[in-house]
């Protein structure tokens, strides 16, 4: 029989229990209830920036909106350079479905192995991984009907350039980042890509817009940027570089192309070029912008400058006779020659036969000084104020340190050095009558004003000279162009190599102007390396020239100057037996 336990009558509850230990208990009860509250108060009201930023970490995000850049265009308002929509594939690999066969098309899309997309998706950071960047938007619209959980696109552009290596040189390029890092597309970096926008969101733990918050920063579009290039003109100067530097072997080549009387670049193209839309396996060959970047000694090209001199300072007239037998001349010990033996020669057909003598004869009797100074007018040993990258300013010693030979050998191109740019905007001293006028890579309609170096009579006196260089009988016939007048030097250089020159590796040069009378464009050829048998100028860059010549004349308009003599071509087959 089980015995029954009174609790009424245990012990412990008949003890009293005293009555300060209960109000005790309460009041630490309140007590602790009252520090929560003055701890929320604190955290909530008084000092809630730090608990407000760590949220704002977890849920809030600023969205850029990407500004579109501004356009490259040429002269006639067709486009060098745009942008257009190319969406971007990211993923959270934290949360990603790892459906095995939406994977496998995920990655055919994507244009990579299964192996390269699990790769990606084991990054470190587990919260976002690019998987491609600047897709079609028609690959990014059959990747997110998968509806793969984790899978994203983000709105971005990509940069088109429809003249392609033809015009590389001068556009360049961005990266994927839309950053300029080539040609113009470098130098007016801030211009061309605007201000981004942004939008401030609130986002769920998937990455989802909840809500909107703050005011939203509209972006601003680049500007767009119109250069002086003529399209028509840029690709048919490089098609034609082109085929002459494979015709002759070479190893490169430039040319350039400016508005005689406004300085403006119509064309500058190089050989080889790259596709800017394709810049895998690049070289520094391909990306090198020869033309203002490559110095060189210009060889006879220089010639006209001494000459002009000699007539500006009075020393002669471009009938008077000078004797240049037997082909050769010793200055301090050195000797200089003739290709070709001529004995006298008007300063006439001292430029039309590139008689080293002759020239070496008249600049002699110039003072170093005068010389250094027509030299740095013309723009040799300064940087070409042109914005572009790795524009280089050439050789030209100061005067002072001039040896007699130095002197000599610099008249005719040898001792001074600079770029295809430079040789061809000396020549507008010619073209505009005595007056050198700044070259621009954008598009101008103000008048030029030009720093005057010889006068118009002499200038002009020149450019007689430099149409007997390019007409039969000269050393460029092969210059020459049906219907307009043209006038030019060639040079022929030896590379310089090491401490001295190379034997057999030359540039060959052609500069010159048309139509003669009233200029209109200065075209400068440079070919480096022909090794296919030729390699004077005056037939490996000439016909450049003249191509070259006859195709811009007529794009920009101008009546031809000269009667246009009709020719039959009779083609005789012969047939052996």
């Amino acid at each position: 029989m089980s015995r029954s336990v009174q609790l009424s009558s245990s012990p412990l509850l008949a003890s009293k229990t005293p009555v300060w230990r209960s109000k005790l208990i309460v009041a630490a009860i309140a007590l602790g209830f009252m520090g929560l509250v003055a701890r929320a108060t604190y955290v909530q009201v008084i000092d809630n920036a730090y608990y407000k930023r760590q949220g704002e970490v977890r849920f809030a995000r600023t969205l850029s909106l990407p500004a579109n850049r501004g356009r490259v265009l040429d002269r006639n308002g067709l486009l060098l350079a745009s942008s257009v929509p190319a969406p971007s594939i990211w993923a959270n690999p934290e949360d990603l479905e790892r459906d095995p066969s939406k994977l496998k098309q995920l990655a055919k899309l994507l244009g990579m192995s299964q192996a390269e997309l699990d790769k990606k998706l084991e990054n470190e950071d587990k919260t976002f991984v690019w998987l491609r960047r600047q897709l079609d938007e028609s690959v990014v619209k059959e990747i997110l009907a998968l509806d793969i959980k984790g899978v994203y696109s983000i709105k971005e552009y990509k940069r088109l350039y429809p003249e392609g290596e033809a015009a590389a040189h001068i556009v360049g390029f961005t990266n994927v980042e839309d950053q300029g890092q080539e040609g113009v597309e470098l130098v007016f970096q801030r211009a061309l890509s605007g201000k981004a926008g942004s939008r401030r969101v609130i986002k769920d733990r998937l990455g989802r817009v909840v809500e909107a918050v703050g005011e939203t920063v509209p972006p601003e579009d680049g500007q767009d940027l119109q250069l002086s290039i003529d399209s028509k003109v840029q690709f048919f100067a490089y098609q034609k570089l082109r085929d002459a530097v494979l015709e002759n072997k070479a190893k490169a080549g430039s040319v350039v192309v400016l508005d005689a009387q406004s300085g403006e670049v119509l064309a500058l193209a190089n050989y080889p070029s790259y596709s800017p839309d394709k810049r895998v396996n690049l070289s520094g060959e391909q990306l090198r912008n020869r033309a203002l970047t490559d110095t060189f000694e210009p060889g006879s090209t220089m010639k006209p400058f001494a000459v002009a001199l000699a007539l500006e300072k009075g020393l002669v007239k471009p009938e008077t006779p000078i004797q240049t037998a037997p082909g050769r001349i010793t200055i301090t010990g050195s000797t200089i020659t003739d290709a070709h033996p001529h004995g006298v020669l008007t300063v006439n057909e001292v430029i039309q036969k590139s008689s080293n003598v002759g020239t070496v004869k008249l600049a002699m009797q110039i003072e170093a000084r005068e010389m250094w100074e027509m030299y740095s007018q013309v723009g040799f040993g300064q940087k070409p104020q042109i914005p572009f990258p790795g524009v280089v300013s050439g050789r030209l010693r100061p005067y002072k340190t001039w040896r007699p030979i130095e002197q000599a050998t610099m008249s005719y191109g040898y001792g001074i050095s600079g770029s295809l740019f430079q040789v061809a905007r000396a020549y507008t001293v010619f073209a505009r009558d005595g007056e050198v006028v700044p070259a621009t890579l954008m598009k101008t309609e103000q008048k030029v004003q030009g720093v005057r170096v010889f006068s118009e009579e002499n200038a002009r006196a020149m450019r007689k000279m430099l149409q007997m260089a390019a007409a039969p009988g000269g050393t460029a016939p092969k210059a020459q162009t049906m219907g307009y007048s043209v006038g030019g030097k060639t040079g022929t250089a030896h590379k310089q190599e090491g401490k001295g020159y190379a034997g057999k590796k030359y540039r060959g040069f052609f500069v010159g102007m048309a139509p003669i009378e009233q200029p209109r464009i200065i075209v400068a050829v440079m070919i480096d390396e022909p090794s296919n048998g030729r390699y004077f100028g005056g037939d490996v860059a000439a016909p450049v020239f003249s191509e070259t010549v006859q195709q811009t004349l007529r794009l920009m308009g101008v009546q031809p100057d000269m009667a246009v003599k009709p020719q039959t071509v009779t083609k005789i087959v012969e047939e052996s037996f």
